[in-house]
């Protein structure tokens, strides 16, 4: 697989030198300015492709050609947004990008409750406290028909924890909810949340499921005529919270995607964090099931609490069998390889990482940065050569020289 790296941009604080000091060759970068579902002019595709390549490196994927809320409710002025993400998709192809990640979750990005929670090691890791979230929900926002949402003991769970919080507090969970993402620069007050809530609850699960379907069924034709690839990324969490419908959260709908759209350059981005956070999903069989059509991974790895809450863990611990899963991708390289197909390498990054050390303390993307995101790629480089040294018989299973 080849090792690639999130940058914000010129803006970032974790510079591309610092990705080359990593160890990756590959950067995964967006026009983060151009975030609000506008086309993309070749002249900044290819700036941001300059500075990428000035510093040694190579543009490997596009994360993430933002998808317009219009073209996810298809209301409003959802036909100009397709067109525009069509053009998009060819300025970015054309400039020899050809693998694009984006997601269609409503409303928001990945969800957490919590940006520095306190590991047993020292460092500091990104959560999703359930309690958290009802607490918001029902006492707050007070969305109409949360309780239905909720069981009688996480509901009772957050009326006590509600009790104990001030307004800074209240103020701070709801920064961190609805109104900040990296790399996004419009937000939701609450009044403005509730009513995409709404919009969305309208529209149903089913609804949306439509929408996205409709809406890859014309830009896949463009990503394949272009030699692109779309790689969808999971709903983060992969199950439902503030009734917001969610489509691609399970192996299930994976397939209901796929069967709908069998266009090849419709493909997924295995993010093993995110769909990893449901118990229902399997992840080394979800790597073996959809390997033909993974265009991308995010490797990382999350620890599931009793109550459906979880932090993000080291990349080789969590619920996920990791090891398996990459074993499960190099074969996949392999098929690629025997059948000649052009994108037999599959790109990944090391997904979130802990804040650790010189870091902390430090202003940086929560979740981004530098020396937790080395630590897991250095990790993950090792499942691979090991894996890789086996599979050539250079190291016998046991452990021994071949």
């Amino acid at each position: 697989m080849q090792e690639t790296w999130r940058w914000f941009g010129p803006d970032d604080t974790v510079r591309l030198e610092h990705v080359r000091q990593a160890g990756a060759t590959g950067v995964v970068s967006a026009l983060h300015h151009l975030n609000q579902g506008q086309p993309w002019p070749e002249d900044e595709v290819m700036k941001r492709k300059g500075q990428i390549e000035d510093a040694g490196l190579v543009w490997s994927v596009v994360e993430s050609i933002a998808v317009a809320e219009d073209i996810k409710t298809r209301s409003g002025d959802f036909r100009q947004r397709i067109a525009d993400y069509k053009d998009s998709i060819r300025a970015v192809a054309r400039a020899g990008v050809k693998s694009i990640c984006y997601n269609f979750m409503a409303i928001t990005d990945w969800t957490r409750t919590d940006l520095m929670y306190r590991l047993p090691t020292g460092g500091f890791a990104l959560r999703f406290d359930f309690t958290d979230i009802a607490v918001y929900d029902l006492f707050v926002l007070r969305r109409p028909g949360a309780e239905a949402d909720h069981p009688i003991e996480r509901r009772q769970a957050a009326e006590a924890r509600f009790r104990t919080m001030s307004e800074s507090d209240i103020t701070a969970l709801e920064s961190i909810l609805i109104d900040w993402l990296p790399a996004r620069e419009f937000v939701y007050d609450r009044k403005g949340f509730q009513k995409m809530l709404d919009l969305y609850n309208d529209i149903g699960v089913e609804g949306v499921r439509a929408n996205m379907i409709e809406f890859l069924r014309e830009i896949s034709p463009v990503a394949a005529d272009e030699g692109a690839r779309l790689c969808i990324h999971p709903d983060d969490p992969s199950f439902p919270i503030f009734g917001m419908p969610r489509v691609m959260s399970t192996a299930d709908d994976v397939r209901k995607l796929f069967a709908a759209v069998p266009e090849p350059a419709c493909g997924l981005t295995l993010c093993t964090g995110a769909f990893g956070c449901n118990p229902a999903n399997d992840l080394p069989a979800m790597a073996d099931e959809f390997g033909p059509r993974v265009h991308f991974a995010h490797l990382r790895n999350t620890k599931r609490e009793a109550d459906g809450s979880f932090h993000e863990a080291d990349h080789l611990d969590g619920d996920t069998d990791m090891i398996r899963v990459v074993a499960s991708l190099l074969r996949e390289e392999t098929h690629r390889s025997e059948e000649g197909r052009p994108d037999a390498v599959i790109p990944m990054r090391p997904d979130h990482g802990h804040l650790l050390i010189d870091d902390i303390g430090k202003k940086v993307n929560p979740g981004y940065s530098c020396i937790g995101r080395l630590k897991g790629l250095a990790e993950l480089r090792g499942v691979m050569r090991t894996l890789e040294a086996v599979r050539a018989g250079r190291v016998a299973y046991n452990g021994t020289s071949a």
